[in-house]
């Protein structure tokens, strides 16, 4: 375990790459625009990583100039991406490592090419259907108050005020089984690594446990813009007839959705500027649930899943 407790600011490069990551069963993914790293502890205590060179899609990096469908295929391109190193990790949670070969012969018995179209299609289906059911359950709830609640204002309130209760319902609820509590753990370790690199100080345990575990860029924040973003789109849709309002949510995903990642760029953007740096403080909020405390073992595996990424990017 590094015990280097030095206290004092880095040269870093202007040209710093960019890093995000998110967490994983036992573990953190780190990545550039260039490369993704996992480092997991296993049960023997051992650190091991999965990394890939992050691909490079022509017209994937076309859309990525365009306001609005960049947001889509950032997101997209997060989930299946992601969800290769949710398998590595998920597939060696309390197995021995005595046993990967194991799950090597495992996945060599199946066509590799159906395994990685399953994994594609399983992170996009996935995505979909929670963002559907994110949108449309609000919805059908709102309908039910109709006759009681029948301004256009009141219904698109009622939907949103909905919409919010069940996304800080259904994180509150998960977070209390032990799995994902370890899961947002590694959440907050993960942040801790960023917010100490971007601070241009050295990746030691004690360094990053002083640095925040909120971060500007996190996908919660992201979610939860989409519940604001939404309430603003929808002002400007009719609610009536109500198989209108339901295709309108439906058509109105994309812009919610892209819309919703200008805004958190933008936030980004404005951290650090007094007058505007409230404006991200909603998405800070909410990360009080998606991440928890660290321990240092945690933070060990973030720091071996950063550096390893620095040193192969």
């Amino acid at each position: 375990m590094p015990v280097n407790t030095i206290d004092r600011k880095e040269e870093l490069p202007m040209d710093k790459p960019l890093v995000g990551g998110q967490a994983v069963v036992e573990g953190v993914m780190f990545q550039t625009k260039n490369r993704m790293v996992t480092a997991i502890r296993r049960n023997n205590d051992v650190i091991q990583y999965f990394e890939m060179e992050r691909p490079q899609k022509e017209w994937a990096q076309k859309l990525k100039k365009i306001p609005i469908l960049r947001g889509n295929v950032a997101i997209l391109e997060s989930s299946i991406y992601g969800m290769k190193h949710l398998e590595f990790a998920t597939d060696r949670y309390e197995r021995d490592p005595e046993d990967d070969i194991s799950i090597e012969d495992e996945k060599q018995a199946v066509n590799q090419t159906k395994v990685v179209l399953s994994t594609i299609i399983v992170g996009i289906l996935s995505f979909l259907i929670g963002k559907f059911l994110f949108t449309l359950i609000p919805v059908f709830v709102a309908e039910v108050f109709s006759g009681a609640i029948t301004s256009h204002f009141g219904q698109v309130f009622l939907e949103s005020l909905f919409k919010l209760i069940l996304l800080l319902g259904y994180i509150y609820v998960i977070s209390m089984t032990p799995m994902i509590k370890r899961l947002f753990q590694y959440h907050g370790a993960e942040h801790k690594v960023i917010n100490t690199f971007e601070d241009g100080r050295p990746l030691t345990i004690e360094n990053v446990q002083r640095h925040s575990r909120l971060h500007y860029r996190c996908g919660s924040s992201f979610i939860l813009f989409t519940v604001l973003v939404g309430f603003v789109v929808y002002m400007f849709v009719p609610v009536e007839p109500f198989y209108v309002r339901i295709l309108n949510r439906i058509a109105l995903i994309p812009v919610v959705i892209g819309v919703s990642f200008e805004f958190l760029q933008l936030t980004n953007k404005l951290r650090d500027v007094p007058v505007f740096k409230w404006l991200g403080f909603p998405g800070l909020l909410l990360q009080y649930l998606t991440t928890k405390q660290p321990d240092d073992t945690q933070v060990e595996v973030a720091i071996h899943s950063f550096n390893k990424l620095l040193r192969r990017d």
